[in-house]
């Protein structure tokens, strides 16, 4: 039994526990894990806000919860005055606005308007919805909450399920500096990659001898079978690090992220094989676009995508996708063939089309009405919406 002179320095201890639904995976949904986390307060009446530990995962074109809850010692506090704030937190420690409450009135900023609302779940509760998740959603948030002079803050990281692809242009390798590649894996329907994607990447096997730019401005490349052109045989398998680099002066190639897609990818049957002008005419004429490198990875992570057949792509390069390996098609391991980028007068190849899912959108959204409707009605009755959600 602790002493009377002890007690107002004791501690007391909050617990939050949260289950969240699981993200479906090709194979299926998996049940929510649940977190049980440890918050020490102390007896000064501070707001405190806690956050959803490790992170939370989605696709692009899924909708989901950033986790944010409150609680005030003592607890009657005038909801009117309680300030709730997201913000997105770059590595270069740059923020970027995203939403803001006090009382009912509301605010979204930017590219997140009409995407972002808050859950409303009950009271304490400053969590957010992010309905049609794009690429650049992808990162790290701070939620912080205000009671007039004392705050608090929490961090949520955002991760999305998708696929790191190597990318180079036709001018070859090392012909890029940091501005270019981003730009390259924008047209490839992509992102730079991130260190912790493209570790991911590796752990799932991937093996690329040249170095490429990342989105925090440091050059790496993932070595799965060291061997003496790519850093030494006797060197261990890991991600090669060239540090931070200068962003316009030094060139390498880009390490490209992309996640689902919002339609389909498919290889165009034809009985005569056609050049570049050709192809991209073809997939105009059947409804579609010639696809790009990133919608082409997409397609072979997320639709199992497996054409043992090489094809035009937008960018002029040929590749086909892999699933499953045999022995006539380019190797023991899966993956997206890259054969280069060939003359585009050459008639040797077919051509991989995308079609999106217009029929299926919104108001360019990527949701569907139903589903829209089924998310309003949740939200309104402050239920926990249905979300493609896994913590990890």
């Amino acid at each position: 039994m602790f002493s009377k002179e002890l007690q107002p320095l004791i501690f007391v201890a909050f617990i939050l526990t949260s289950a969240l639904s699981v993200s479906s995976s090709p194979a299926g949904i998996e049940k929510g894990r649940r977190k049980v986390v440890h918050v020490l307060e102390d007896d000064t009446g501070a707001v405190i806000v806690q956050t959803a530990p490790g992170k939370v995962v989605t696709h692009r074109g899924g909708s989901i919860t950033l986790p944010c809850r409150f609680h005030h010692e003592p607890e009657n506090v005038d909801p009117a005055r309680i300030r709730i704030k997201w913000t997105k937190v770059t590595d270069t420690l740059q923020f970027e606005d995203v939403f803001v409450a006090l009382g009912k009135q509301q605010r979204v900023f930017g590219s997140y308007r009409g995407r972002v609302f808050l859950e409303q779940a009950g009271p304490g509760d400053a969590s957010v919805i992010i309905q049609n998740v794009t690429l650049e959603d992808y990162g790290r948030y701070e939620c912080e909450v205000t009671n007039d002079m004392e705050d608090d803050t929490g961090f949520v990281n955002l991760d999305l399920e998708g696929v790191v692809f190597p990318y180079y242009p036709r001018e070859g390798r090392y012909k890029l500096n940091y501005y270019q590649a981003e730009d390259a894996c924008k047209k490839q329907d992509a992102i730079l990659a991130s260190h912790s994607q493209l570790h991911k990447a590796w752990l799932e096997g991937l093996d690329w001898c040249n170095a490429g730019w990342l989105e925090d401005g440091s050059v790496q490349y993932p070595i799965s079978h060291p061997r003496d052109e790519c850093g030494r045989k006797d060197t261990p398998a890991g991600v090669r690090n060239y540090g931070y680099r200068h962003k316009e002066d030094e060139r390498y190639d880009a390490f490209c992220f992309t996640s689902k897609l919002n339609g389909k990818v498919y290889f165009l049957k034809r009985f005569k094989k056609v050049n570049y002008a050709e192809a991209i005419k073809a997939c105009i004429r059947d409804g579609s676009v010639a696809a790009k490198v990133g919608q082409l990875y997409a397609a072979w992570k997320f639709q199992l995508l497996d054409r043992c057949e090489a094809g035009w792509l937008e960018d002029g390069s040929i590749r086909y996708p892999i699933v499953n390996p045999r022995s006539r098609c380019g190797g023991s391991q899966p993956g997206v063939r890259n054969l280069g980028f060939p003359d585009k007068k050459f008639r040797l190849y077919g051509v991989y089309c995308f079609r999106e899912n217009k029929d299926e959108a919104v108001g360019g959204t990527g949701k569907t009405k139903s589903t829209i409707e089924s998310l309003t009605r949740r939200k309104s009755s402050n239920s926990i919406p249905v979300n493609a959600t896994k913590v990890i």
